[in-house]
Formats: structure tokens, C-alpha cells, sequence
């Protein structure tokens, strides 16, 4: 059951939308081999703004995604691609279908 989840909110840097927006796509391809992972979005919210929302089971399973590879590729991205640093935030999930 998805009981945890993470929100990940990225203002990318004028110019690097693009940048960003590929980045964030193509990250779906880690998240897919990350075991704990339950679902894994990435959206847009306006012009600069994107955001990755993703559900696990329990806390091994986001500290694992916390400390897996995409964390670990935004992280190193972030001063090139981002206007500051990401938000990141964990949430409890209350309902889903």
C-alpha cells in the first residue's frame, strides 16, 4: 500500500526549462528499477516550475529513493539547471484509489 510519499518541487533557471523538463522524463527510467518505488510522476506546473511526485510503502523504501540515483543526479545538476535549490518535502498519504 502507498502509504508515504515525496514532492519535489524545481524552478529551473532561465533558459534551462528544457533542460529540465528532459531531465526530469528521462529520470522515469531509474525510478522504474528502484524496487521500493510505488509510482513515480513528473509534471509540469507553469512556464519554469516542474515538480516529481512519488509513493513508496514505508520510510526504507524513501530513504532508499532519497539516497538513490536521482536524488544523487539532481543534486549535482541542481546549481547549472535551477534558479535555488529544490524543494523537497515528505508527505503522509491519507486516501488514494
Amino acid at each position: 500500500m502507498k502509504n508515504l510519499g515525496l514532492l519535489a518541487t524545481l524552478k529551473a533557471k532561465s533558459g534551462k526549462e528544457m533542460e529540465v523538463e528532459n531531465f526530469i522524463k528521462e529520470a522515469v527510467n531509474l525510478a522504474r528499477k528502484e524496487e521500493k518505488t510505488i509510482t513515480w510522476y513528473s509534471f509540469k506546473i507553469n512556464h519554469n516550475t516542474y515538480g516529481i511526485f512519488d509513493t513508496f510503502e514505508n520510510e526504507s523504501g524513501r530513504d532508499a529513493h532519497l539516497n538513490g540515483e536521482i536524488a544523487s543526479a539532481l543534486m549535482e545538476k541542481a546549481s547549472e539547471l535551477l534558479s535555488e535549490s529544490p524543494t523537497i518535502e515528505k508527505v503522509e498519504i491519507l486516501s488514494a484509489v
